[in-house]
C-alpha cells in the first residue's frame, strides 16, 4: 500500500496523512470552493460576513405597505452621537476587509467615501436619520467587494 491510504485515497508517505491530489500547502480552510466560483473559503466567508452586515444595516425591515427596505442606520441614527457613531463604525468593516484582501487604494477610498458621507450627512438631526434610509453605503460597499473577489 505504498503511498495509498486504507481507505484508498493518497497519503504523502512521511506523516501517512491523506492528502488531496492537488496539494499545494494549502490548508483545507483557504483551497478554492467548489461552486464559489474560484474564491478560497475565506473569501466566501468574508463576503458572506459583509453581505450580511449590508442587510442588516441597509435593508433589514421592510416599511409596511411598502416595498422599501430599511436597515438599522437609520434607527441607530435616532440616537444623537452614539448611534451614529456606532453605525460608521460598523460600516468601516468592508472597507477594512476590502484593505485585507487587497483591493486597489483607489476602490478603498470610494468605499471610505461613503462612509464617511453616510457618517457626515446620517448625523445631521432629523434629515440624516432620513438620508440614511435612502443613502444604501453598506450595501453598496459589499457589492464593490463583491466585484473585486469574483473579478480576481
Amino acid at each position: 500500500m505504498d503511498g495509498e491510504h486504507a481507505t484508498g485515497g493518497v497519503t504523502n508517505g512521511a506523516t501517512d496523512r491523506p492528502t488531496s491530489p492537488d496539494d499545494r500547502g494549502i490548508p483545507e480552510s483557504e483551497g478554492v470552493v467548489e461552486g464559489g466560483g474560484g474564491l478560497t473559503a475565506d473569501e466566501v466567508a468574508t463576503l458572506e460576513r459583509v453581505r450580511a452586515l449590508g442587510r442588516l444595516l441597509d435593508d433589514v425591515i421592510r416599511v409596511p405597505g411598502t416595498d422599501y427596505r430599511i436597515g438599522l442606520d437609520p434607527i441607530l441614527g435616532i440616537l444623537p452621537v452614539v448611534g451614529d457613531l456606532v453605525a460608521a463604525v460598523l460600516s468601516l468593516y468592508p472597507v477594512l476587509e476590502a484593505y485585507r484582501l487587497g483591493v486597489e487604494r483607489r476602490t478603498i477610498a470610494r468605499m471610505l467615501a461613503l462612509v464617511l458621507v453616510d457618517a457626515g450627512v446620517g448625523s445631521v438631526p432629523v434629515l440624516g436619520t432620513v438620508f440614511d434610509a435612502f443613502w444604501k453605503a453598506n450595501e453598496w460597499n459589499a457589492r464593490t467587494l463583491e466585484r473585486h473577489v469574483e473579478g480576481s
